[in-house]
């Protein structure tokens, strides 16, 4: 047995690393999966585990704790950036921009109530209160990412001395979830806000998101002007995106372009923007019924998936699909939503584009275009690692900034975080594929997230009880909640009230602010529509990165001085 004592004893072999991370996370996941009052703390729970682990003595050499640790969270901020940077420049639409104002504020607004706590309850005199309050701080908005920049600005202002406040985190966390939705609920009543009202409200906007969305329809030619003009003046004419799939004239079946002539009688299948049909059936004819596979030439409609790495960032006019392959695309699906094949609409590798045609130029566009599933399931590592390179090189820049101590550095957070958005966004424009599946992305992430949480959990496990225990742990938890709960009693009411949001998309804001799933996961339970996951995912790119930034201002503006 003397073999199997030395397994958990020898803390500098690989085996016994390896062991100590995998009880850990193992460990932290299972007990994340209970719910108490239908909340659970999901995978956070690791740095829990990692805890009791660090104060019971089963740890491994700082050096190491360290490396993972770093490792881990350079990975999962880039993996976040490269979800959210396909959207993150498209969130600040009309709405969006009061959205993300309003998530702003909300994120301004901790950091005021958190210093207010500190001047308030807590010694100023003591070195380590107001670190500890930066960990308290992003326990309290759920925030890990931000909790590793804050670690990282600590270990550049103080070296190996840097103080640990993971201990902070975690006193704020548990109630940090729970706060979200305690105070999302007690917006509604101060708003005074109707459940069934605000679903009925959402069905009636409904409209208002088809600018994007596609309508088919079947169309019969009735304008008189029409008569001999070709597709191309008509698009000029009417000034409205429109794709015509398929055309009847004279009994035959064709595939349209921009030299088809319309004639009086004409039959054609017009896909457009939901927002665009009222004025198109005005300008060309009536709706009518209309079985195409009844006709005498074959056609068919299929569903290709960019594969291809050259076809990355072309736009769909670009291609000369009915021009040079007699084939129309009608649709774009890219991250399970259907978007209008605009000619200006740059495709992506892991588009699926909906093609009609004839079936071997369909056959000969899919080809062109990649149509591999099996290329999509081999992930494009290259590019998440030369994107690291740029982003830890990024991130190492010093910003020298009057007031500050040392130069600010984005870091190890920030800069890859800033440059995975800016590539998810234009990489395609240096050919660069950032497609990734999303459970390859879920899992690289994941594998980040509890390596980095496990890390930190060991290192600050060994003064947790004195830190916490015996010193001020309940008024970490106390100061935690009035963090989590103040800012949203603010912003909840000012959302509703003046700008008049409906109440499931403000709960997804708030959700998406404190980017705390859980939260979103609550407002989806009690909605039937899509307001929470629309609001959340408007204001989640621009919340986490401002998470991640102002934990380092903080650290290098207030905690080295």
């Amino acid at each position: 047995m003397d073999w199997f004592i030395e397994l958990f004893q020898a803390t500098d072999s690989v085996a016994h690393i390896v062991l100590l991370y995998s009880i850990v996370i193992a460990v932290g996941v299972l007990l994340g999966k209970i719910r108490i009052g239908g909340i659970s703390l999901g995978v956070t729970f690791v740095l829990f585990a990692g805890i009791v682990a660090g104060h019971i003595g089963f740890t491994a050499p700082g050096n190491i704790l360290t490396f993972i640790q770093d490792f881990g969270l350079v990975l999962f901020v880039f993996m976040i950036g490269l979800q959210v940077g396909p959207g993150f420049f498209e969130s600040f639409g009309a709405s969006g921009i009061k959205l993300n104002g309003l998530a702003a504020a909300a994120i301004l607004l901790n950091i005021l109530v958190m210093f207010g706590c500190y001047y308030i309850f807590f010694d100023t005199s003591n070195p380590n209160n107001l670190p500890m309050m930066v960990g308290t701080l992003y326990g309290a908005v759920t925030n890990t990412p931000g909790l590793g920049a804050a670690n990282e600005a600590l270990s550049t202002v103080f070296g190996s001395n840097a103080p640990q406040i993971a201990s902070g985190y975690a006193c704020a966390y548990p109630l940090g979830v729970v706060g979200i939705i305690v105070a999302t609920i007690a917006v509604r009543y101060i708003c005074r806000v109707s459940l069934e009202k605000e679903e009925e409200d959402l069905i009636r906007l409904e409209g208002d998101n088809a600018a994007v969305k596609p309508h088919k329809m079947h169309i019969e030619v009735t304008n008189a002007y029409l008569e001999g003009k070709t597709l191309m003046q008509v698009h000029a004419f009417l000034n409205r995106d429109f794709v015509c799939s398929r055309y009847l004239h004279d009994g035959h079946v064709t595939i349209p372009n921009r030299d088809t002539i319309f004639h009086i009688g004409d039959k054609v299948r017009v896909v457009c923007a939901e927002a665009d049909a009222e004025a198109i059936v005005a300008f060309l004819g009536p709706e009518i019924d209309m079985d195409w596979k009844e006709q005498d030439q074959p056609m068919v409609s299929k569903r290709v998936i960019v594969t291809q790495p050259s076809i990355n960032g072309k736009t769909l006019g670009q291609l000369h699909l009915s021009r040079m392959h007699g084939v129309n695309v009608t649709r774009v699906t890219r991250q399970g939503m259907d978007i209008f094949a605009s000619p200006t609409l740059p495709l992506q590798v892991g588009d699926r584009v909906m093609v009609v045609g004839p079936e071997d130029a369909v056959n000969n566009v899919a080809s062109m275009m990649g149509n591999s599933i099996r290329r999509l399931d081999t992930p494009n590592i290259a590019t998440i690692f030369v994107g690291i390179i740029i982003g830890i090189i990024f991130g190492s820049l010093p910003i020298a900034i009057p007031g500050m101590p040392v130069p600010m550095k984005l870091g190890i957070a920030g800069g890859p975080l800033i440059i995975a958005i800016l590539i998810g966004r234009y990489g395609y424009k240096i050919h660069l594929v950032t497609y990734t599946t999303t459970s390859a992305n879920m899992m690289l992430r994941e594998i980040g997230l509890v390596l980095f949480l496990a890390s930190v959990g060991i290192k600050a496990g060994a003064g947790f009880w004195e830190t916490v225990v015996q010193g001020d742990g309940l008024l970490f938890v106390l100061t935690g909640f009035i963090i989590t709960v103040v800012p949203i009693l603010i912003v909840g009411p000012i959302a509703r009230l003046k700008y008049k949001f409906n109440y499931f998309t403000i709960m997804g804001m708030l959700a998406g602010t404190y980017t705390d799933p859980p939260a979103l996961a609550y407002a989806n339970s009690i909605c039937s529509k899509e307001a929470p996951a629309v609001g959340y995912s408007t204001v989640y790119p621009l919340s986490m990165f401002l998470r991640i930034l102002t934990a380092q201002i903080i650290v290098l503006f207030f905690c080295g001085v």
